[in-house]
C-alpha cells in the first residue's frame, strides 16, 4: 500500500505571511488538529498543529504563523505506507503534508495517523492487550477546575488530553486541545493567567467531551483502534477492575504499536 491511497487530498493550508488568529479561527470552525504551511507556490513550509497554536502567548492580531511552523518528514505519494508510518513516529507527528516529490515540494495531500490507522492490518507480532502499550501516569482534573489551569498543564507536559473524574474518581469525560481551540475561549484563559485570575476562567465542565470513552486493561489494541477511528477521538481511557482510571492509550501509542510491529 502507498501513501496516494490512504491520503485526503486538497488538505486545507495556510499561507507564512498569515496571521496566527487566522490559523486559530480555521482550527476552530473546521474542527482540524494541524494546518499545512506554504508559501505563494503551494510550496511546503512546515506544518502548524494545535499544540503550536497553544504556544502562542501573545494575544496581538499581527503575529505570523511563519515563526512557528515545524520541519516535517518528506512524505511522496509513491512512499510506502510503512515508511511514512515509522517517519511520522520518528518525527511524533500525527499527520505530514504530501509533496509531489523530494525535489517538487507542492503539497498535494495530508497523510494522518486516522489514515493508517483506518487503513492497515495490525503485524502479527503486535500484542494483544492494550495494558502493554497504554501510558501507566495519567493526570486526570475535575469538572469544577478552571480552564486556564488545565490550558497551562497542557503547555507544560504536551498533553493532547487530560481525562476528567468525579468525585470518587471515576471516568466521565475529557478535555483536549480540540475542546479548548473549538470553544473560542482559548485568548480568554490566557488573559486571566496573565492578569492573575484564574478563577475568572471558565469551568472544564463547560466545554468538555462526554461521555468518557474505556476500555478496560485485558481489551485488545484491535478495539483500541476501532474505538478511536469509529469515534473520532484522540485517545482511549483504560480502566482496571474497579472502575478507576488505568491508563491512557492515544494514537501515537497505537500507531507506535504497529510501526514496532512492522519492524520486528
Amino acid at each position: 500500500m502507498i501513501v496516494s491511497e490512504i491520503m485526503s487530498e486538497g488538505p486545507v493550508s495556510i499561507k507564512e505571511g498569515d496571521f496566527v488568529t487566522h490559523a486559530r479561527q480555521l482550527m476552530r470552525d473546521r474542527f482540524l488538529r494541524g494546518i499545512v504551511v506554504v508559501d505563494e507556490g503551494n510550496r511546503l513550509v512546515g506544518m502548524l498543529n494545535d499544540q503550536d497554536i497553544m504556544n502562542v502567548t501573545s494575544t496581538r492580531s499581527n503575529v505570523t504563523v511563519s515563526g512557528y511552523a515545524r520541519q516535517s518528514p518528506t512524505v511522496t505519494p509513491d512512499m510506502d505506507v510503512v515508511k511514512a508510518a515509522k517517519l511520522m513516529v520518528q518525527s511524533k507527528q500525527n499527520r505530514v503534508p504530501v509533496v509531489k516529490s523530494t525535489t517538487d515540494r507542492t503539497v498535494v495531500g495530508v497523510l494522518s495517523d486516522v489514515d493508517i490507522l483506518r487503513n492497515v492490518e495490525l503485524p502479527r507480532t503486535v500484542s494483544k492487550s492494550i495494558d502493554s502499550i497504554m501510558t501507566k501516569k495519567v493526570k486526570t482534573c475535575s469538572p469544577d477546575e478552571r480552564i486556564s489551569r488545565v490550558w497551562n498543564y497542557m503547555i507544560e507536559t504536551d498533553y493532547t488530553g487530560i481525562p476528567v473524574v468525579s468525585d470518587k474518581g471515576n471516568p466521565i469525560g475529557m478535555i483536549t486541545r480540540r475542546d479548548i481551540l473549538k470553544s473560542g475561549i482559548l485568548r480568554m484563559s490566557i488573559e486571566d493567567e496573565r492578569a492573575s485570575r484564574p478563577n475568572e476562567s471558565p469551568k472544564v465542565e463547560k466545554i468538555m467531551s462526554t461521555p468518557a470513552y474505556t476500555l478496560s486493561e485485558s481489551d485488545s489494541i484491535k478495539n483500541a483502534i476501532e474505538m478511536v477511528v469509529k469515534r473520532d477521538i484522540g485517545r482511549v481511557t483504560i480502566v482496571n477492575e474497579q472502575g478507576k482510571i488505568s491508563g491512557i492509550a492515544d494514537r501515537q501509542d497505537l500507531l507506535e504499536s504497529i510501526v514496532k510491529g512492522w519492524t520486528e
